[in-house]
């Protein structure tokens, strides 16, 4: 398969727009960028979409309604932008979930073979329900990104991930396999959606979105029967984070750490009931649960200042034992659980305080030891929200295109 016209002529300035969107795309694992605790919840919803709402199971529509006012750098690339409920599988319980996001189209003529889909995984946006991209017009710090994806091209899928945005549930935060499997339903989904779409598909991300892609990539070859993946990229990905555990009982975890850890336990106290959070915090942190945990309102307005003031203590485990449990949790959720079934593209920073630089290299050299094909690349001065995806566009580009990827790890021993 050769690159469409559409994907020769809008790569050059698709990878430049990238350099500079990433940094204020959701990427950061801890908090969106401008304003993240005034979430305008803004979105409006038009006439129903025709679909194929025909079928049941992981991947089928729910519903497929006209985003009215999506930002307009996305609608004037786009022929269809919706908001979408879709089903997919928990990936805690194997329960069956109900799970929004947003899908859009381009303009043109589509492709040989159809539109290529690309998943896109946001990053962090919250933990609570109205922490959805699909809620807002810009789709929480992401249209750019989804924008520059769509003009290239590309079919383009937002899971809202399980829990954001619809009643009903919960949002397991940093569950690799849950994310994993709502980024593939969504592109199940937009083939519903989108008549002209491709069964060839990438998961592309950063920080969660980045353990997003990096799941789904592994899940695919299972999970994903019926689809052709041909590739992930995963920027700071949120990929091991069993380190999280050790840090809070040695007193080591950074600033930007010690937040990310009280999300994490929001969701572990909703996946795993049998947890005392007790255990886990105290000072602060149990005193302002409610503020730490919210994304938007009232209640989230001081959670800046309030994540400042969070001390060594506050997340240390009170036991050994309770060290040792949270590393279990944390390790059940982490990456790799299996081989990939595509090539790999990670990108990440020596400079990060949020994602260590050796928890990311340990997930590489495991998935390397499973046999995938990883190119990675460490930019040493860069840290979690500045990494500079640039490379992710022609790389994704000769993926579809079917050239062979080139992969960084270490020749297997003889």
């Amino acid at each position: 398969m050769t690159l469409s016209r559409t994907h020769r002529v809008s790569r050059a300035s698709g990878a430049c727009a990238l350099a500079l969107i990433l940094v204020t795309s959701g990427c950061s694992s801890d908090e969106p960028p401008a304003d993240p605790y005034s979430i305008s919840q803004s979105a409006a919803f038009g006439a129903t979409l025709d679909a194929d709402y025909g079928e049941a199971g992981p991947g089928s529509l729910e519903s497929a309604q006209q985003l009215l006012t999506i930002d307009r750098r996305v609608s004037a690339v786009s022929s269809v932008a919706a908001r979408v409920i879709y089903s997919s599988t928990s990936g805690v319980d194997g329960s069956p979930q109900r799970v929004s996001g947003t899908i859009f189209a381009p303009d043109g003529t589509p492709p040989e073979g159809g539109w290529p889909i690309i998943a896109y995984g946001h990053g962090t946006t919250g933990v609570l329900e109205d922490c959805a991209p699909s809620t807002d017009p810009e789709l929480l710090g992401s249209s750019q990104i989804v924008a520059a994806l769509v003009r290239s091209g590309n079919v383009v899928t937002v899971s809202d991930y399980q829990g954001l945005g619809l009643e009903g549930s919960y949002h397991p935060y940093l569950d690799a396999r849950t994310v994993g499997n709502n980024l593939i339903d969504s592109v199940r989904a937009a083939r519903k959606l989108i008549p002209d779409a491709s069964t060839k598909w990438a998961a592309f991300g950063g920080s969660q979105g980045g353990q997003a892609s990096w799941a789904a990539n592994e899940l695919a070859g299972t999970y994903g029967e019926g689809l052709d993946m041909v590739g992930s990229v995963s920027l700071v990905p949120a990929a091991d984070i069993t380190g999280l555990a050790a840090a809070a009982a040695n007193g080591t975890l950074t600033d930007d750490q010690k937040p990310l850890l009280q999300w994490v336990l929001v969701g572990l106290a909703q996946s795993h009931p049998e947890i005392d959070l007790d255990d886990y915090r105290r000072g602060i942190v149990e005193e302002k649960w409610d503020e730490l945990s919210a994304c938007g309102g009232v209640l989230a307005a001081d959670r800046t200042s309030l994540a400042a003031q969070i001390s060594d203590d506050d997340l240390r485990p009170a036991t050994p034992e309770a060290t040792a449990k949270l590393a279990d949790y944390l390790r059940e959720m982490s990456l790799p659980t299996s081989p990939a079934a595509a090539p790999m593209l990670v990108l990440y920073g020596g400079q990060d305080t949020l994602i260590s630089q050796p928890w990311t290299e340990a997930a590489i050299a495991a998935g390397c030891a499973n046999g995938d094909t990883i190119q990675s690349v460490l930019q040493p001065n860069s840290g979690h929200a500045d990494i500079d995806g640039a490379a992710a566009f022609g790389w994704l580009g000769d993926r579809f295109a079917g050239i062979d990827a080139i992969s960084f790890c270490p020749p297997p021993a003889p």
